[in-house]
């Protein structure tokens, strides 16, 4: 039975790509129709079809990305609390801080790359310090819109000047910490250390939801949306480099136009001490049988997931980034050797 139950569980995991790709493809005439009735059809198709091609993965992703959020939140909580080891979740941080010398867990200024629709935006909030977050939920978005040129009341104003002296206060106190300590962000542990995030999403078509999410988490005045590709970083004034104290890439890395080059000038905005928390799926190296038919799945793959590619080798472009004082990563423990789309997790520290 056991052997039966292992076989069909290989069938099944094997075939999944397939199934998906065909669930992508599945909203392609509701997206034409939609257009259609639009009248923006022609307009996303000349002078390059990739307007479409996002358009139709805009509207898969928004049925299946809280699913593949669910389902990744087991791997990326303890990720970002600094939990994960060796590609496997521990229950005491102290254990990974023995490892690389450093206090675990997101603090400072953080940079989510590839923030999208805000998928993960509600988790990055929990790192928060709770001083500088407004109220949460769905009537907090409804009750503050944000609008372009929008203007403030006395009590926004009265706000956004207490979360200023809130946010000078957490800077302060993490500056404590971090003589005490001896190194960046050491000296004592927190699980709201977070004081601002910048979310880079070059997508205009994103951004009306990604704020939705971010004034529904309470981040309104912390979380800033960065409208620009990352090799415009420096000059869209918005970070400089060596500023950043964490970076956080989640199931993005696989898209990007570029990624050597990208991951390697991303490099340059972390500090030194700074951390980069890494979860993306990757090439298959384990056999080459695997090897051959991620190739063959990827000969359609980017076609039907948004530009997605299957075959980066990400793990060896970070590590060559640039010089590391530590690097933790690896294929989580619990993922079978059939999986056709393989993750690595951890950190790096600069």
């Amino acid at each position: 039975m056991a052997i039966l139950q292992s076989a069909s569980e290989a069938f099944w995991g094997l075939l999944h790509p397939w199934i998906f790709m065909s669930v992508s493809l599945s909203f392609l005439p509701g997206t034409l129709l939609r257009l259609l009735r639009a009248r923006q059809l022609l307009a996303h198709l000349l002078p390059s079809p990739s307007r479409l091609r996002d358009a139709w993965f805009g509207d898969f992703w928004s049925a299946v990305g809280p699913q593949v959020r669910e389902m990744g939140e087991d791997r990326v909580v303890p990720l970002l609390e600094g939990r994960v080891h060796r590609g496997q979740a521990l229950e005491d941080p102290a254990v990974v801080r023995g490892v690389n010398g450093a206090e675990p867990g997101l603090r400072g200024t953080v940079l989510e790359i590839g923030a999208g629709s805000g998928m993960w935006v509600g988790l990055l909030g929990k790192f928060v310090d709770p001083r500088l977050r407004k109220a949460e939920g769905p009537a907090a978005a409804a009750a503050n819109p944000t609008t372009p040129g929008g203007g403030s009341t006395n009590g926004e104003r009265a706000a956004a000047e207490d979360r200023e002296t809130a946010l000078e206060e957490a800077m302060e106190l993490r500056q404590r910490r971090g003589l005490e300590g001896g190194q960046l962000g050491g000296g004592g542990s927190s699980p709201h250390t977070v004081t601002r995030i910048l979310g880079v999403e070059p997508n205009a078509g994103h951004h009306a939801e990604l704020r939705r999410r971010v004034v529904e988490a309470g981040l309104d005045g912390v979380y800033e949306i960065v409208p620009v590709g990352i090799e415009d970083l420096a000059a869209s004034g918005k970070v400089e480099r060596g500023s950043v104290d964490c970076i956080v890439s989640i199931l993005c890395l696989c898209s990007i136009p570029e990624p050597r080059r990208h991951i390697t000038e991303l490099y340059g905005y972390l500090k030194p001490g700074g951390k980069w928390y890494v979860y993306e799926h990757v090439k298959c190296s384990n056999s080459w049988a695997m090897v051959l038919y991620q190739a063959i799945v990827e000969l359609f793959w980017p076609h039907l997931i948004g530009g997605c590619h299957l075959q980066r080798e990400t793990g060896k472009w970070l590590r060559e980034a640039g010089p590391w004082t530590s690097v933790d990563l690896a294929q989580p423990v619990q993922e079978p050797w059939w999986h056709c789309v393989p993750h690595i997790t951890g950190t790096l520290t600069k």
